[in-house]
């Protein structure tokens, strides 16, 4: 009788600690599938940190503008740009230049860094761009095509042949069969717009975006072989990123309907 009764109470025992063990495995087993349900894994993290920012000179205002929202919507994080000529940003990735993306205004300079193997992934077009005539405030010269500014007297201004906006320009003025000798050639379309602005040149062949961007301190003229020397502006996630998602966020804005919008008001076309 007596074992009979030890009997039943190791039974009891062990069927209690099985029950206990289930129990436990149980709330284990709720407790992480709670925390996979919860909005800091379901979704994406929290963006944060830092992102390096190299585009083209024409770009300067409207990414200035998209940065800003960028950093607003995402507390935390910092768009830090460096503007400048496609083909010198492009030369500064390859020569090993800490950046996390790069946003070029041809697909020419592009090319560099992706023959490099710098680029992560494959460059996709965001916008394109157009030329323009910058003048002085009232064309004073009356200038009203290309072809006015060859064979005159007239101080001219072109982007150097190497960067984007200058390679666009001599592609309209081949398409146009015409010859011109500028007074400078300049490392970017921001300082060959500048020396109009600053009455250093009567004109500039320019990116329509950026005769936008100065207002009133010069006036635009359009030109009919612009049409053969649009520039598409593609943009990529570089190799060397250290903060990589939140670089591809970057780009993300940069492609999304908001971030079209904004670099259509200033002036760009649809890629």
């Amino acid at each position: 009788m007596i074992r009979t009764v030890r009997r039943t109470r190791r039974l009891l025992q062990v069927a209690a600690g099985g029950a206990a063990a289930l129990l436990a495995l149980s709330a284990c087993s709720s407790s992480g599938s709670d925390s996979s349900a919860g909005p800091d894994s379901s979704g994406p993290g929290k963006l944060s940190g830092e992102v390096t920012v190299f585009a083209a000179a024409s770009l300067k205002e409207s990414f200035t503008t998209l940065g800003e929202r960028f950093e607003k919507e995402h507390p935390g994080t910092k768009v830090t740009f460096s503007f400048g000529g496609s083909d010198s940003l492009a030369a500064s990735i390859t020569g090993g230049a800490p950046a996390d993306v790069f946003a070029s205004a041809s697909p020419k300079t592009m090319k560099i860094v992706t023959d490099a193997g710098d680029a992560s992934g494959r460059p996709s077009t965001f916008v394109r761009n157009e030329l323009e005539i910058a003048t002085l405030p009232g064309n004073p010269h009356k200038i009203a095509s290309l072809e006015d500014l060859s064979g005159s007297d007239l101080k001219v201004v072109l982007c150097d042949k190497t960067v984007p906006c200058g390679a666009a320009a001599q592609k309209a003025l081949d398409a146009g069969r015409l010859d011109l000798t500028p007074v400078s050639y300049e490392e970017d379309v921001k300082s060959a717009l500048n020396k109009v602005v600053l009455k250093e040149a009567d004109a500039a062949v320019v990116y329509k975006t950026d005769v936008k961007a100065a207002g009133d301190k010069v006036e635009g003229v359009e030109f009919p072989e612009s049409a053969d020397a649009v520039n598409d502006y593609p943009i990529t996630l570089l190799k060397s990123s250290r903060n990589t998602e939140t670089a591809k966020a970057f780009i993300g804005l940069v492609q999304s309907a908001e971030g079209q919008k904004v670099l259509g008001a200033a002036g760009f076309l649809k890629p």
